[in-house]
């Protein structure tokens, strides 16, 4: 599989909104990293390491996607890996507005970089890993918005 593009975030946990972005990027651009980076903005629920194991096992059956980690700043780990395309989605005004600064400092660092923007389908346009967690938190049912390995780590983290 020849990786084109990447696709990074915290997927704090990976929800169907991700997965539905991840698997149109690698149809469109014939291979995909899907990357767990840090944020230092954010408290992690799941560690890097279960993050990225929730990835692999919803991702298990897709060849044209990989998923991998990294450490530092995004532009780093394209310039090592030689990547230019970078996949965002968006739900909406707000998410775009928070893109297209995040776009404008990954060309600054990378300037071989170029992000592409792919909208959410409608059915996804409401989905955050946030409010997953906290309908979670609380004992909701999320299993009609994460994969099923999800929504089993996730009562799993709760129903302890």
């Amino acid at each position: 599989m020849t990786i084109a593009a990447v696709y990074a975030g915290t997927f704090d946990p990976v929800t169907l909104g991700h997965a539905d972005i991840a698997r149109r990027a690698a149809r469109a651009f014939g291979g995909l990293v899907v990357l767990v980076i840090p944020n230092g903005n954010k408290k992690p629920l799941f560690s890097a390491a279960e993050r990225v194991a929730l990835l692999k096992e919803t991702f298990q059956d897709e060849p044209l996607i990989r998923v991998e980690q990294a450490d530092g700043l995004l532009a780093d780990y394209l310039k090592k890996n030689n990547l230019h395309i970078l996949v965002r989605g968006v739900r909406g005004a707000a998410d775009m507005e928070h893109e297209l600064t995040n776009a404008y400092y990954n060309k600054l660092f990378c300037p071989g970089a170029e992000t592409v923007f792919l909208p959410a389908r409608p059915e996804y346009a409401f989905l955050s890993s946030s409010a997953v967690r906290e309908a979670a938190g609380y004992g909701g049912d999320v299993s009609a918005l994460v994969p099923p390995c999800v929504a089993s780590a996730l009562k799993g983290k709760f129903d302890k």
